[in-house]
């Protein structure tokens, strides 16, 4: 006897004859569907993850553990100082720049006042800075009273920079150390914030050879000399008349026995030009015995 069952809740439950999946005819296998991976729930595992493996390692081998969790630590703090120190640069850069404008804290400074140097300090103590032996002398420069000349070169160029608010004062490293030492002759507030230094120069002992080469204005350009002693003049000239001849036969110090100046890297830096100044890249690249003809700035 057929039982008819109405169709809804009463009805007879229906037999799977495969089980779930994919039935794949030709294999007679069951291809089960993945489940998808709970999002938020996936994370969570791979933390947990990292976790028991950090635990195991640490278990395992504690003071290697220590030491690259310092490691990274200490890196961490460098990191975070570093970005302080380059945020509070860049803020104090903006302090030098208000009254200034354009966000270029030197924009009005239109003359350069230039030291040029004839030694190099030596001494570890700069309360010695009036002594020969605290200085490094060619032969010709050991004489005395030489030491205070230098002081008094350095004193000077401090002191024509101060008279020229529109002045940028340019001189190598010892000098600029040695008006530190000496509190900038009085003239700190005015000058030390506009003092920059260069270590690449190659040579500024011949003003009119050395202006010549590069095409400045000769009624723009003023030298200002110190009192050398008696005892080095004459032995000054001798030393440099052979360096005179050869930039006078090699204006740009680019052949012959100058060729050397061109590599001349006493730090061991890497020299900034002609990349760090693209304004007057041609002169730094330029060699030869007439005068540079490109555009330059001061033309």
């Amino acid at each position: 006897m057929m039982n008819n069952y109405p169709f809804g809740s009463s009805s007879p439950k229906s037999f799977n004859a495969y089980s779930k999946g994919d039935f794949d005819i030709e294999s007679g296998t069951v291809k089960r569907t993945k489940r998808a991976r709970n999002s938020w729930f996936y994370p969570v595992r791979m933390i947990k993850s990292l976790a028991d493996t950090l635990h195991y390692y640490y278990m395992s081998h504690p003071f290697l553990v220590f030491f690259v969790s310092l490691a990274f630590g200490v890196t961490i703090l460098i990191v975070l100082s570093l970005n302080e120190h380059h945020y509070w640069m860049l803020k104090n850069y903006g302090k030098l720049d208000d009254g200034f404008g354009n966000y270029y804290p030197y924009v009005k400074l239109k003359n350069l006042v230039v030291v040029a140097t004839h030694s190099v300090y030596t001494s570890t103590s700069c309360g010695e800075v009036d002594k020969e032996d605290s200085w490094f002398l060619e032969s010709y420069q050991k004489n005395p009273g030489q030491a205070a000349t230098f002081l008094s070169h350095i004193k000077g160029g401090v002191e024509n920079a101060a008279q020229d608010d529109a002045a940028l004062l340019f001189e190598a490293q010892n000098y600029w150390t040695v008006a530190e030492s000496e509190g900038w002759f009085g003239k700190e507030e005015s000058v030390k914030w506009r003092a920059l230094t260069e270590e690449h120069a190659r040579d500024k002992r011949f003003a009119n050879l050395h202006r010549t080469a590069i095409g400045f204005p000769e009624s723009r350009f003023f030298y200002t000399g110190t009192p050398a002693p008696s005892t080095s003049k004459e032995a000054a000239l001798k030393g440099e008349a052979l360096v005179r001849a050869q930039f006078q036969q090699d204006p740009f110090g680019c052949m012959g026995s100058l060729k050397k100046k061109v590599g001349r890297d006493p730090f061991h830096r890497s020299i900034p030009y002609p990349s760090g100044c693209p304004e007057i890249e041609g002169l730094f690249r330029y060699c030869g015995i007439v005068p540079f003809e490109g555009s330059l700035p001061w033309a």
